[in-house]
């Protein structure tokens, strides 16, 4: 069982990650107060010292702990690191991403480091610093407090004896309501709006004084986002998890590309080095080295991958300018409509951007090359040659992580989102493929809450017959071009496996919206974009729809469906009958 400190927007993210799992779990908050929902998780509120977190360990069999707390909650980290030593139980510090601190600003250790040279401080450090500000009034220092607006907070800072025209609220972190010289933050992280606060203080010209975070313990495994987590979870408690995830080609080509250039500049050779994924998380993976390059070998957990166990090398020189090349088992893009031209070795633009960003802090320009030895067998077992990618495998990988689902477990995390959606009470269920059409879709329907939208994957006909059986009236469905082609033709399960983009029926649906276009040349649906007249566009996307329409209506006989066509930069299409 784990227990998880939370009550934090890391403590959300963790809940979103052991959920995945369907597995029993513990979350503990402080004052209870966090609007949160857990399906296998069970809640438990208020403040647990040494001889109570112990006592509730040893009950409850807890054998992982995950401290996803505020940073600064320093005896509750504190008491963690003390209960996981003595019972032995491993514990995870869930920690946030920080920017390195401006040396412009005043950085302080605790609060008698405050500088008594200002006249007003602005406090944003919460209701429970009020007692160690209140010297500074003494001292004649007008003291502001900004809280949370909700009703404990207040009273706690009235009882303090703090006067209400003291007082101002939190809303957003650009807020900063009352006119002072100086502002007080918290070291809080990327999370806790600390570079919003600060870039509002430095507009106002304000001092800021900024408290440093404390140290964490050192028995912790420290990660900051979460594939970290889950990574962590697997490796110290490997139960948790029926299926484990992997890495992409892309996270092990950065690791080997970083060890390398570890070796190459500085003559280290760590067992492991950190990779930045492109969510700005930081993991570690394991390293080896060879003549001339560093290599990772592929993981991809338990995702079924013809490319688990390659050895996946990165060679690393000094260059003029910044070069990342294909060697020997890297694929080339022989056809248009990737992310970069025929020839061009097919290494993907997130990959790359991964690589460039984790050898940035180096300092000067590196030529990069990747190679799979043996790439070039592998690949005749993949679309590749489908795809016009000839010589090996591709380098790829959007998150870095590649998260494994049965397809069971999948559809079973649907209905459970989809439950969520409607216990919600939000009017409609927005639900779309993840990631990019998520972000797309949000922004047409900022009103919504968070748990109105629902990831189908590939499964959209499961989850259009998951909201009829639980009755759900409104659904709109967000689908981009290379999922909606093989909707429009029957598939209402998109994977790549159970069905392939049909170049004879993409031509048909062109002759129906009067488009006069060859797409013999291209490899992927998303070309059309470019190849379609400005004119017709809005015609071939109300083509599409009603194909899609003809599948997906009869699963939601009870309700009403929008559906939506997302282009690559984000644009939507919804059916318009008189264009």
């Amino acid at each position: 069982m784990i227990l998880v400190f939370g009550g934090t927007t890391e403590g959300r993210k963790a809940v979103e990650v052991l959920e995945e799992a369907g597995t029993n779990y513990f979350y503990s908050t402080k004052t209870g107060e966090q609007d949160i929902t857990v399906h296998h998780g069970q809640r438990i509120d208020g403040a647990l010292d040494a001889e109570a977190m112990l006592a509730f360990c040893r009950e409850q069999n807890i054998r992982l702990i995950v401290d996803a707390a505020h940073p600064f909650a320093s005896q509750l980290h504190q008491t963690i690191a003390q209960v996981s030593a003595e019972l032995d139980i491993p514990a995870i510090r869930y920690e946030r991403i920080y920017p390195e601190r401006d040396p412009e600003m005043t950085w302080i250790d605790d609060y008698s480091q405050i500088p008594r040279d200002i006249h007003s401080l602005l406090a944003t450090t919460g209701v429970q610093s009020i007692a160690k500000l209140k010297p500074l009034e003494r001292e004649g220092i007008r003291v502001f407090y900004r809280i949370l607006n909700r009703a404990s907070s207040i009273a706690l800072a009235l009882k303090q004896g703090v006067g209400e025209e003291h007082l101002c609220y939190y809303d957003n972190p650009k807020d900063i309501p009352v006119e002072a010289d100086a502002i007080l933050l918290k070291e809080s992280g990327l999370s806790g709006g600390f570079l919003e606060k600060v870039e509002a203080a430095q507009e106002r010209g304000m001092r800021i004084i900024a408290l440093k975070r404390p140290e964490t313990p050192g028995i912790f495994t420290i990660i900051n986002g979460p594939y970290g987590l889950r990574r962590a979870v697997e490796k110290l408690l490997p139960e948790f998890y029926p299926l484990h995830s992997g890495l992409t080609t892309g996270t092990c080509a950065t690791a080997a590309a970083v060890a390398e250039a570890l070796r190459l500049l500085k003559g280290e050779t760590p067992d492991e080095v950190p990779v930045i994924l492109p969510d700005g998380e930081t993991i570690h993976v394991p390293v080896n080295y060879g003549d001339g390059y560093a290599s990772v070998f592929k993981e991809a957990g338990d995702d079924p991958d013809v490319t688990n166990g390659l050895e996946i090398r990165a060679s690393v020189k000094p260059s003029e300018t910044f070069e990342i090349l294909g060697g020997e088992g890297v694929g080339r893009f022989t056809l248009p409509g990737f992310d970069y031209p025929a020839g061009e070795a097919a290494i993907n633009k997130a990959p790359r951007e991964m690589i460039r960003q984790n050898l940035e802090p180096f300092g000067r320009p590196l030529q990069v090359t990747i190679s799979v030895p043996e790439g070039a067998e592998i690949a005749k077992r993949t679309f590749n040659p489908r795809l016009g990618i000839e010589g090996g495998i591709s380098i790829i990988g959007v998150s870095g992580i590649v998260k494994p689902f049965s397809e069971e477990a999948f559809i079973k995390s649907i209905r459970k989102c989809m439950t969520v959606a409607q216990a919600s009470g939000s009017e409609r269920v927005v639900i779309n493929s993840g990631g990019k059409s998520e972000r797309f879709v949000k922004a047409l329907y900022p009103d919504l809450p968070q748990q109105a939208f629902v990831e189908y994957g590939n499964y959209i006909g499961e989850t259009l017959k998951i909201a009829h059986e639980l009755d759900v009236k409104n659904v709109t469905l967000g689908v981009m071009l290379g999922k909606a082609v093989k909707l429009a033709a029957g598939h209402l399960d998109t994977h790549s496996k159970k069905g392939t983009m049909d170049k004879d029926f993409i031509s048909e649906m062109l002759q129906e919206a009067d488009c006069d276009l060859d797409i013999s040349a291209i490899t992927l649906a998303r070309e059309l974009w470019e190849k379609l007249p400005q004119d017709k566009l809005q015609l071939f996307a109300n083509t599409i729809i009603r194909h899609c329409e003809t599948y997906c209506r009869p699963l939601l006989p009870n309700g009403q469906l929008t559906i939506l066509l997302i282009d690559d930069n984000g644009h939507i299409y919804q059916e318009i009958t008189s264009a």
